[in-house]
């Protein structure tokens, strides 16, 4: 089961200090660009720069069997690609992903991809 989650994060500190928290930072990167996590984990992804961010999953780069995440709540990843602005997320919001299942999730920011705004979630039993 994959538990996504959205929410808006005023006074959220979200420096990639915390071991569940990916950072979406100034200079287009995600901090850490790697992160593992044990399984039934929530990561929190939280947009710490001044720019809009989308957390998209590579459809081909997710275990078999898992199910596809993206910030906006699409259910694809062309349907993310499709409408951008439906996924971004502003400064200081958040967007919450549980991994039950073990494996490599890779994912992308779209509006930056170009800039090799990438990232990847590595699940362990």
């Amino acid at each position: 089961m994959l538990v996504i989650g959205l929410a808006l994060g005023a006074c959220a500190g979200g420096d990639g200090g915390d071991d569940n928290t990916v950072a979406m930072q100034s200079g287009q990167r995600f901090e850490p660009e790697t992160l593992t996590v044990s399984a039934g984990t929530t990561v929190t992804f939280v947009n710490d720069s001044d720019e809009g961010h989308t957390v998209t999953a590579y459809e081909e780069e997710l275990p078999e069997g898992a199910p596809y995440f993206s910030s906006g709540g699409f259910e694809s990843e062309d349907a993310a690609r499709d409408d951008v602005a439906g996924g971004l997320l502003s400064t200081g919001e958040e967007f919450e992903v549980t991994f039950d299942q073990p494996g490599t999730y890779g994912y992308v920011c779209i509006p930056h991809e170009g800039s090799n705004m990438t990232g990847s979630v590595v699940v362990e039993e």
